[in-house]
């Protein structure tokens, strides 16, 4: 995705919206930003509850 469309999403199409972090605007974003939260968290870089944050999000898109 490049900086103009990140920059257009609003702020409700990201995962950690306040960072503007893990874009769920797709489902293809959606999963992809579970997987890699889960990766982040793995390697201590994400907090379990910017984990869950994260995956409430992707599931509300993917409709989980």
């Amino acid at each position: 995705m490049k900086a103009k469309q990140r920059n257009a999403l609003p702020s409700g199409s990201f995962g950690l919206p306040a960072k503007r972090k893990y874009p769920v605007d797709t489902p293809a974003r959606a999963a992809n930003a579970k997987a890699r939260a889960s990766q982040q968290k793995n390697a201590g870089s994400l907090s379990a509850a910017e984990q869950a944050q994260i995956d409430a999000a992707a599931n509300k898109k993917l409709g989980k």
